[in-house]
């Protein structure tokens, strides 16, 4: 008699299946708008890819960029960039504050998120033995600008000789000036007692005669020199521009134009330039990164003139496109850029 039962319970079973197997799927059917079958069936036919997520698309075309110290040019200069590039989903420039030039190099070669870096060129100098394919590795998009050489000196200062075993100041750390400067000094052979601390301080100290002379590295002319008032005698030292500094420098001058109350008419004083210039990891053609800064490079030159308008710094009118950075390469799209658009850049300099 269970047999019986038993059999007559499977064969119930039996029965029940497909209809169980059909309210399912019923029931999932009902949940499903005719619309959705109808966009996803559209999807497959024409085989486009699934809306990506936010973090997806903001990550695609985001370019980290270094710029420098809060209170510096360099980091001014890369908020603006991000301004005027700045296309919503299709180009995001990141401006990161960091501690300065030298910094932004080791920031470029290892930190993540990085893809771009404002530096000055000699910075690359402290890199030679710890990573000797540098030059590789690293390309440059733009010439920025030049920050000139400034030694300034007291009265009883009348050569670079004379400084030998003084005090020079080189302002604090992390500063263009405190970290060219004594690279600078070391290619000229000049020993001297180095103090890094705020120029402010210091020419209050030179004035007294506690320091014999204050080092500055930027962009002329220095509005302290223009309308501070100095005793006769208090100067710019020459530089001249030598062998010594072919590999990242440049030649430059001041003149009476700049400083009138330093420096008499119809002369010149002969100084050297750091290159602050703009660059890229070599990454590799057709990579997504290397996507991202193609399209910062072309929106970035596309629009320079933007840049030169009133509302930003100066320093953009004095821009070159075309112009080249001691030891660096150019980054490939940007010399694509210049191949198809030759009018769009003046000479090198």
């Amino acid at each position: 008699m269970r047999r019986v039962i038993a059999r007559g319970a499977r064969s119930a079973i039996a029965r029940l299946r497909p209809l169980f197997v059909l309210a399912v799927l019923a029931s999932l059917l009902s949940t499903i708008q005719p619309s959705d079958l109808g966009a996803q069936t559209a999807r497959q036919l024409r085989r486009e890819p699934l809306p990506q997520k936010p973090q997806v698309t903001m990550n695609a075309w985001t370019v980290g960029l270094a710029g420098g110290l809060l209170e510096g040019a360099p980091i001014r200069l890369a908020a603006e960039m991000a301004r005027v590039v700045d296309d919503g989903e299709k180009l995001h420039v990141l401006p990161v504050v960091t501690r300065g030039p030298t910094e932004n190099v080791n920031s470029l070669l290892y930190l993540r998120g990085i893809d771009a870096a404002i530096i000055n060129s000699d910075s690359l100098d402290e890199y030679k033995s710890q990573v000797p394919d540098i030059q590789q590795r690293l390309a440059y998009i733009l010439n920025l600008f030049p920050s000139e050489l400034h030694i300034f000196v007291r009265p009883e200062i009348q050569n670079l000789s004379d400084l030998t075993g003084k005090k020079v100041n080189f302002n604090t750390l992390g500063t263009a000036a405190a970290y060219s400067g004594p690279l600078i000094f070391s290619r000229l052979g000049l020993s001297v007692d180095q103090t890094f601390i705020p120029h402010q301080i210091a020419l209050e100290q030179m004035r007294k005669g506690e320091i014999a002379a204050v080092v500055f590295i930027t962009s002329k002319p220095v509005d302290v020199f223009v309308r501070g008032h100095w005793e006769p005698g208090f100067k710019f030292l020459p530089v001249p521009y030598s062998s010594k500094f072919e590999d990242y420098y440049l030649p430059a001058t001041l003149d009476a134009a700049e400083y009138p109350n330093l420096i008499k008419q119809g002369e010149r004083i002969d100084t050297i330039a750091v290159p602050t210039a703009l660059v890229a990891f070599n990454f590799p053609a057709g990579s997504n990164r290397f996507e991202r800064l193609e399209r910062f490079v072309d929106y970035l030159f596309s629009r320079i003139e933007k840049l030169q308008q009133p509302g930003f710094d100066p320093k953009w009118k004095t821009i070159n496109l075309a112009a080249t950075v001691p030891g660096l390469a150019r980054f490939p799209a940007a010399q694509a850029w210049l191949d198809k658009e030759p009018r769009a850049a003046r000479p090198t300099q």
